[in-house]
C-alpha cells in the first residue's frame, strides 16, 4: 500500500499532466529544466561549490581554533584554581600557625606576668613585714626607755624622801646597774 501512493504521488508531477511532447519550448517543465541545468552549470563554472566549501572549511577551521583555545583557556583556568587552592591551604596552615604561636606566646606571657606578680607581692609582703618588726622594735625600745625615765624619775625621788646623799648616789647606781642588766 505504501509503495502504490508513492507510486501516485510521484506520477502526478506537472510533467505527466502537461499536454504535448515534453521535449518542446512550449513545455514550461522542460524550460525550467534547462534553466535548472544551465543555473547548475554556471555555479560550476565559476567554482561556486568550491568557493563555499572553502567557506565552510574556513568557518569549521575558526570554529575549531576557538574550541581550542577555549581548552586552553579552561586549562589555564583549572590550573590557576588549583594554584589557589593550594595558597589558600598554605595561607590556612600559616595562619593556624600563626594563631598556635599567639596563643603559647600569650599562655607563656600570662605564666610569666603570675610568677612576676607573686615576686612583688612576696617583695611587698616581705617589706611590710620587715616594717612592722622595725616598727615593734621601736615601739619596744620607746617603752623601754620610757620605762627606764619612769623608774629613774621615781627612784630619784623616793632616795630623795628615803636617806642622806651619800645613801642616795649608792642606791642611784645600784638602781642604774641593775637597770642595765635588764636590759641587756
Amino acid at each position: 500500500m505504501k509503495k502504490l501512493a508513492i507510486l501516485m504521488s510521484l506520477s502526478a508531477t506537472p510533467a505527466l499532466a502537461a499536454t504535448g511532447p515534453f521535449f518542446s519550448l512550449r513545455n514550461t517543465d522542460f524550460i525550467v529544466t534547462i534553466a535548472f541545468l544551465v543555473f547548475i552549470g554556471i555555479l560550476i563554472y565559476f567554482k561556486v561549490p568550491q568557493i563555499v566549501g572553502g567557506l565552510l572549511d574556513k568557518r569549521a577551521e575558526g570554529i575549531r581554533a576557538d574550541l581550542e583555545e577555549a581548552r586552553k583557556l579552561r586549562e589555564e583556568a583549572q590550573e590557576l584554581y588549583a594554584s589557589y587552592e593550594r595558597r589558600q591551604r598554605e595561607v590556612q596552615g600559616q595562619a593556624d600557625e600563626i594563631v598556635a604561636n599567639a596563643k603559647r606566646e600569650a599562655i607563656a606571657q600570662a605564666d610569666k606576668a603570675k610568677a612576676d606578680l607573686e615576686t612583688s607581692i612576696q617583695r611587698r609582703l616581705k617589706g611590710a613585714e620587715d616594717q612592722i618588726a622595725s616598727a615593734e622594735n621601736e615601739a619596744v625600745r620607746a617603752v623601754r626607755d620610757r620605762a627606764v625615765q619612769t623608774a629613774i624619775a621615781a627612784a630619784s625621788q623616793i632616795l630623795r624622801e628615803q636617806g642622806s646623799s651619800a645613801q642616795l648616789s649608792a642606791g642611784i647606781d645600784s638602781s642604774i646597774d641593775e637597770v642595765s642588766q635588764r636590759l641587756h
